[in-house]
């Protein structure tokens, strides 16, 4: 083997180290930021993520070894990182048509696990390859940079400080960094370009395959152009913002009715106002009942607190509804309470706190006359806030006849499901639990307290409301609320799936709203869906 004038350098394979660690750590990152608005941003999800990464650096490690004492050529090795380079360089290019390839196929033909199976695959399609790739470079590079046994200790440890250091840059700009800033299909880009950047440096101090330097900087040019968009739903072009935060993907919509915000492609409404001052239409309207059940402050100065505050939906309607009622909100993500004011007319008047809703409530003293909870969107629950520990921090800080209200979405009959696990959880805590289903939904209201004549009190209140059609929206929730008592399934800090309980709804879900599409398709095939599409 020649030893390229470059490879004499140690510093050089060190930063080859370096660097294809950080790549590694950000491609994980933009992967969760990639998957997420399709399959949520789940601990399932991240552990799929993870699990294939390592599947796929393993390999790596084990093939890099074996062709390193085979055949030691570094041009292989640099070849290897440019073929990695263009490849995460086109992920925003083709990433997400081959997700929605895949999901196509698996809503057609697979009935359980359907997130699970789905995000898998999309994960082994789009990640592993350029991985596995730069699985291979650290058995290389010792090859490299190993000149005897007498330091060899020193040279690997070395090589594993700069592959770690680079790994942790890796982790954190991406996240506080680059997919803020200019978002995640530009964060491929970046880390793709400095890989390329490595190998195109080899290439030229070795003046060896430079024909492959240059194909691989056009292909990267290419992905440049065509993967620049951000845009996730590429195929609606009725959006008026579409952007990444710190923890979400996010759309506003909007139409002659109302604006809505969405933070995931396929799953449902977060936030929405109405542009006729008028109720919604959705599960807000039926969680207007707390502040009337909250005992007889109804007609005094309430207190509000809504952790979940979203773009302000419920505060607003509050708002509007109750006089003088004084709203708080909790909204982790930042961006989406900018997005409040900027496109929901969020009141400037209302404050909204960045934090997680449980650390803000073991930060606060204050009690309130309601708390609402709407932290709950599709599978991505936060277990911290599902569990008898929140809902007893809760509990604490409500007046002495304080009502809390739970939106709990994904509703099933089905025994043990997530909704009943968080209903026995809650009525483990509270004296008194009733439930309504919101029409027309999945969604269920829970209503919370320890005051035993708050439904009387809700039925007197409902009286002196002046609204009319708020009335009506109260006078419903009274007719159809339940009294739910307390069963076994209790979630705990300890132990709370919600998750995989989650996981089961979903899976219920997609297999009887898509049932009609998956027998056209067994008697038909893709001939009878194309056809029903365009009727």
């Amino acid at each position: 083997m020649e030893t390229r004038t470059i490879l004499k350098n140690k510093y050089y394979l060190y930063m080859t180290e370096f660097f294809s660690g950080m790549a590694v750590m950000a491609v994980e990152l933009g992967a969760s930021r990639l998957l997420a608005p399709y399959f949520s941003s789940s601990q399932i999800v991240w552990t799929i993520i993870i699990g294939t990464i390592m599947i796929a650096m393993a390999l790596g490690n084990i093939w890099g070894g074996r062709t390193a004492d085979k055949n030691p050529d570094p041009d292989r090795l640099y070849g290897r990182i440019l073929v990695a380079a263009v490849w995460i360089a086109a992920i925003p290019v083709l990433g997400k048509y081959i997700i929605l390839a895949i999901s196509a196929v698996l809503v057609l033909t697979v009935s359980r696990n359907f997130l699970i199976i789905a995000s898998f695959l999309a994960c082994m399609a789009i990640f592993v390859y350029p991985l596995f790739l730069l699985g291979t470079v650290t058995p290389s590079l010792v090859k490299y940079t190993v000149d005897s046994l007498d330091d060899s200790g020193r040279t690997v440890g070395t090589l594993g400080a700069f592959n770690t250091i680079g790994s942790i840059l890796g982790t954190f700009l991406p996240t506080f960094v680059t997919i803020p800033a200019v978002g995640t299909a530009a964060t491929f880009l970046i880390f793709s370009g400095i890989l390329l950047l490595l190998g195109i440096l080899y290439f030229i101090s070795s003046k060896a395959k430079l024909a492959k330097s240059i194909a691989a900087a056009m292909l990267f040019a290419l992905c440049s152009v065509l993967g620049s968009s951000d845009s996730f739903a590429f195929w609606d072009k009725s959006l008026v913002y579409e952007g990444e935060s710190v923890y979400n993907y996010l759309q506003v919509r909007e139409d002659a009715r109302s604006v809505i915000l969405y933070t995931n492609v396929l799953f449902g409404v977060q936030s929405i106002k109405m542009k006729e001052d008028s109720l919604t239409g959705m599960y807000y309207d039926y969680a207007l009942a707390a502040p009337a059940m909250a005992g007889r402050s109804f007609e005094n100065r309430q207190e509000l607190l809504v952790l979940g505050m979203g773009t302000g939906t419920y505060a607003s309607q509050c708002r509007r509804y109750f006089d003088g009622i004084s709203i708080e909100g909790v909204e982790i993500d930042d961006k989406i309470t900018k997005l409040a004011y900027k496109y929901f007319s969020l009141p400037e008047d209302i404050p909204v706190a960045a934090y997680d809703g449980r650390a803000y409530l073991a930060a606060v003293d204050k009690k309130y006359d309601v708390i609402m909870v709407d932290a709950y969107q599709d599978i991505t629950i936060p277990f911290q806030m599902s569990t008898a520990e929140f809902f007893t921090l809760v509990k604490q800080h409500l007046t002495e006849n304080g009502v809390m209200v739970v939106n709990m979405n994904m509703h099933t009959e089905e025994e043990g499901n997530i909704n009943a696990c968080l209903s026995d959880t809650i009525a483990n805590v509270f004296g008194n639990v009733y439930t309504v289903d919101v029409a027309g939904t999945t969604n269920r209201e829970l209503f919370a307290s320890d005051n035993g004549n708050m439904m009387q009190d809700f039925k007197e209140n409902i009286r002196s409301v002046k609204d009319a059609e708020l009335k009506r929206m109260l006078n419903k929730v009274f007719l159809e609320a339940n009294a739910y008592t307390g069963g076994k399934f209790l979630l705990t800090d300890d132990r709370a799936p919600v998750e995989l309980l989650g996981m089961q709804v979903i899976d219920s879900l997609i297999e009887d709203e898509l049932a009609y599409y998956r027998e056209l398709f067994k008697k038909e095939g893709i001939k009878g869906l194309l056809e029903d599409a365009a009727l």
